[in-house]
């Protein structure tokens, strides 16, 4: 990959060959595929322009370009007039009925979901994308609406069928009548790879974005790691989160990464002292409203001296008092949630309610207990002196990573606009007001969010986008300068509420974006930041040249906040739906990260399997003291990094429209590459959904069940790297069920795998091709570490000597598997003749020890 601050030439002007004839065409009302209509009734206002008829002026890299120009006649962009001028403008793309559709829209302002169905007025509003299944031809459609000077778009639900497009500005600033390219359309046979081919069109065409091939990707997302988020909420302090980091050590799994979650800042509320933190915060509601009035680390980390939990006297943690917090916390939100609905419900009298608020706030109060204060850093106390150095966020990290050695990186949290408030005016240099928030019409189709009506209620304290740069890189420096390393950056679509005044959310976007991405490249080696609460085509066609890492799935939630007793299993599987759909769009521009989640949870053992073939990193929330370690052990190596996949995990071609969650007949199939084998998940999230009538994820319990299906080596996708695509050549494949522990040869021809799968379980199926060795025709397949969810990554190297040798490098410890159809003569680990183990089924195991000095790695050596 290039270098992340490369310039890159620009290229203005270039010969372009000429394409073959155009595969999609607008000709008497209907949108046509290969002579196959795919919109029909399409308004005469509304236009197509093929790809190779608009100009381009692009910085992509060369490969990039003439990927593009060759697929140039598969695609093309769809426009319309409109005879009045506006800030938000509707139109029919035109109508489809009876031809199946995946889709990826917003359910919520920050997070995307996927949804299948087979009419334009299955549609969800606030869609980015819909890919349509066209088998009349065998191939595939996506419609992905895009911007357009200060308009950004996406489709709407319309009536008898018909599909809309609004695009809006934003600002009553910016209007427009006409637009010739405000969606991309682009046909191809396979859905992946059509993928990859529409937003390296849109890539080349916008100019405004970099593809994650374009791109460096942190080191973090080889490794595991660590957030504070659920195991403290805003109680969080260093205290708690040296115990969490030593709990980890202490269990022979050491984090590579951590990240200290929401909690660390200097906020404060609106009426409250402007130069002090706001008190007894516990859960995240509590400081929505909330702004930054310092860049600085709040004062229970600025508190913090130097050597504290180093020496002898280190304070002890209480790991019992985060949750007694955060359950009282949860008592006072549910009162609070119980005097809104009696008032919507039209209670006059209140009284009861408010008491009830009013008794849990004391109580909440007490547990916390007022903060007493040593002295060490108060007013003007050491502020100003040499000593400050062996105070606050600096002296923490810096006892975090002298102790914890294999502590690589040290991230934290903020959201896009500083607090989730933004910055209050008038505490820091920069020129910051509290704009109202103004919510799109087309956000009124999307969920109830907690974090989208406290933002509504306090507004956003708005640092003008002239000073973008000066506000990330005014936070940056200082993280950067105490030991920081890079920041998760949440609450991202924002911006879309206060765009009025500032040119719409197009222009204000690409202000901030261009003040994070150089902040990022400055202070944070330009790949330290995980960008969260993002999952809109804003961010994506305007946020990514720099950013190349970031949440693929809303967050992991360990129960329903609403209190569904079910929500602890459903919400489980609707997590793995957003991954696995996101990551088809996002993981073209974006490493795809799957979030944490808690191992000692009720389904932790189902995240873990996913977690482990996603291709991304592998990290928990856990309490303090509340770790399931055999089950981490199944995901990472004692050193902190994991056998991590190739390829991000996407679902399998059988699986795209279909409905896993709520169909109550399908299983989510998701695949991914090893170095030396492919993998498929089946997992059973069915119990859940969107309810489009509700305009809610809600359960159903009906369809929590378990599930059959089949699983198939041609259901790997091979040719989707360069390493894997020889792979999907063999003839024959070893599979091994890690669940069941099972092993057999299976092929191309051979039936499909038949599986029952219980609800809130999973299998994982590793496909290793075989090679067949010698005169004697021995047969040979190394499956890896069969103690690790995923075998085959633990296979760093496979060598086939000579007719009768097979050498590997293999990392980890614990049981080796590889499939034999005979025994070898002889074994050696490291040099050394080893006792092996070989059964009539074909496997072949030895035990492999953990070397430290080795780095894990051990040499294996069969000879046959």
């Amino acid at each position: 990959m290039a270098p992340p601050n490369d310039k890159a030439h620009t290229l203005l002007s270039f010969f372009r060959p000429k394409s073959p004839e155009n595969l999609i065409g607008l000709s008497g009302r209907k949108l046509t595929v290969k002579g196959v209509p795919i919109l029909s009734e399409v308004p005469s206002n509304v236009s197509f322009t093929p790809f190779s008829e608009v100009p381009i002026s692009s910085d992509a890299p060369a490969p990039v370009i003439q990927r593009v120009e060759s697929g140039a006649h598969k695609g093309g962009f769809l426009g319309f007039n409109k005879g009045e001028p506006s800030d938000r403008l509707i139109n029919s793309l035109g109508k489809f009925t009876g031809r199946d559709f995946v889709s990826i829209f917003r359910f919520k302002t920050w997070w995307s979901t996927m949804w299948v169905g087979s009419s334009g007025s299955d549609v969800q509003m606030e869609t980015q994308w819909v890919l349509l299944n066209v088998p009349e031809t065998g191939s595939y459609a996506v419609i992905v609406p895009i911007i357009e000077g200060s308009f950004r778009s996406a489709l709407h639900p319309g009536t008898n069928g018909h599909v809309m497009i609004c695009a809006e500005s934003g600002s009553s600033q910016r209007k427009t009548s006409f637009f010739r390219a405000i969606a991309y359309i682009h046909v191809g046979e396979n859905p992946y790879n059509l993928m990859k081919d529409a937003y390296s069109a849109i890539r080349v065409h916008l100019n405004t974005f970099r593809l994650l091939e374009e791109k460096k990707v942190p080191s973090l997302v080889d490794k595991f790691g660590w957030c504070t988020w659920d195991a403290f909420y805003l109680t969080v302090d260093p205290v708690g989160v040296w115990h969490g980091v030593k709990d980890f050590a202490d269990g022979g799994i050491s984090p590579r990464f951590l990240i200290i979650d929401d909690g660390w800042q200097s906020i404060n509320l609106d009426g409250q002292d402007p130069t002090k933190d706001a008190k007894n915060l516990v859960l995240g509601g509590t400081q929505m409203t909330a702004r930054l009035y310092r860049f600085e680390e709040c004062e229970k980390f600025q508190k913090y001296k130097g050597g504290l939990m180093t020496g002898q006297n280190a304070p002890s943690f209480d790991p019992k008092r985060p949750k007694m917090l955060i359950a009282k916390a949860i008592e006072l939100e549910h009162a609070e949630k119980d005097r809104d609905k009696a008032a919507l419900s039209g209670v006059k009298d209140l009284t009861q309610f408010e008491m009830k608020i009013a008794e849990r706030k004391k109580e909440l109060d007490l547990m916390i207990g007022e903060e007493e204060d040593d002295g060490s850093i108060q007013g003007g106390g050491c502020k100003g002196c040499s000593c400050k150095a062996n105070f606050g966020m600096k002296a923490f990290t810096r006892d975090l990573k002298t102790t914890f050695k294999g502590l690589d990186d040290i991230y934290v949290w903020h959201a896009l606009c500083g607090a989730w408030g933004g910055v209050r005016p008038g505490a820091t240099h920069l020129d910051s007001k509290v704009i109202p928030c103004k919510l799109s019409p087309g956000l009124d189709g999307t969920m109830t969010d907690l974090a989208v009506v406290k933002i509504i209620e306090g507004g956003i304290g708005l640092v003008n986008p002239s000073q973008a740069d000066d506000l990330y890189d005014s936070m940056h420096s200082y993280l950067a300068k105490v030991g920081i390393t890079g920041v998760k950056v949440d609450v991202i679509h924002d911006l879309e509420y206060v765009c009025e005044e500032y040119g719409g959310r197009v222009d204000l976007a690409k202000a901030y974006y261009k003040g994070l991405s150089d902040s990022m490249s400055k202070n944070f080696n330009g790949t330290g930041l995980i960008s969260s609460m993002q999952q809109c085509n804003d961010f994506f066609l305007l946020g990514t040249r720099q950013i190349s890492f970031g949440r693929v799935g809303d967050d992991f939630w360990f129960q329903d906040p609403n209190g569904d007793p079910m929500g602890v299993y459903w919400l489980q599987g609707v997590h793995m739906i957003h991954c696995a759909y996101n990551s088809m769009w996002m993981g073209q521009i974006i490493r795809p990260d799957w979030d944490m989640f808690q191992s000692d949870h009720l389904c932790a053992k189902f995240h873990a399997g996913s977690r482990a073939i996603c291709g991304g990193p592998i990290y928990v929330s856990d309490s303090v003291g509340g770790h399931d370690f055999e089950l981490i052990k199944k995901l990472v190596f004692p050193d902190g990094t994991i056998p991590k996949c190739q390829h991000f995990a996407l679902p399998t071609r059988d699986c795209l429209f279909k409905n896993p969650l709520f169909d109550m007949k399908s299983i989510l199939k998701i695949w991914n590459v090893n170095k030396y084998g492919g993998v498929i998940g089946a997992f059973n999230c069915q119990g859940a959904g969107w309810d489009p009538k509700e305009h809610r994820i809600r359960g159903h319990s009906e369809c929590y069940k378990p599930m059959s299906g089949s699983v198939h080596v041609t259901d790997i996708e091979w040719d989707q790297t360069p390493e894997s695509t020889r792979m999907g050549c063999a003839t024959e494949y070893a599979v091994y069920l890690d669940q069941a522990e099972q092993i057999f040869l299976t092929g191309v021809g051979s039936k499909p795998i038949q599986i029952t799968i219980q609800p809130s379980t999973f299998e994982i199926f590793s496909f290793v091709p075989v090679t067949t060795m010698g005169p004697n025709a021995i047969k040979f397949a190394p499956i890896g570490l069969t103690n690790m969810f995923n075998s085959g990554g633990t296979i760093q190297e496979l060598e086939y000597v000579d007719v009768f040798s097979v050498k590997m490098t293999v990392k980890g410890s614990g049981k080796l598997l590889a499939y034999a159809s005979r025994p070898p003569r002889s074994c050696s680990v490291n040099g050394v003749d080893v006792v092996f183990s070989w059964s009539s089924d074909g496997k072949l195991t030895v035990d492999l020890p953990w070397d430290e000095e080795a780095g894990g790695i051990s040499d294996v050596a069969f000879l046959f």
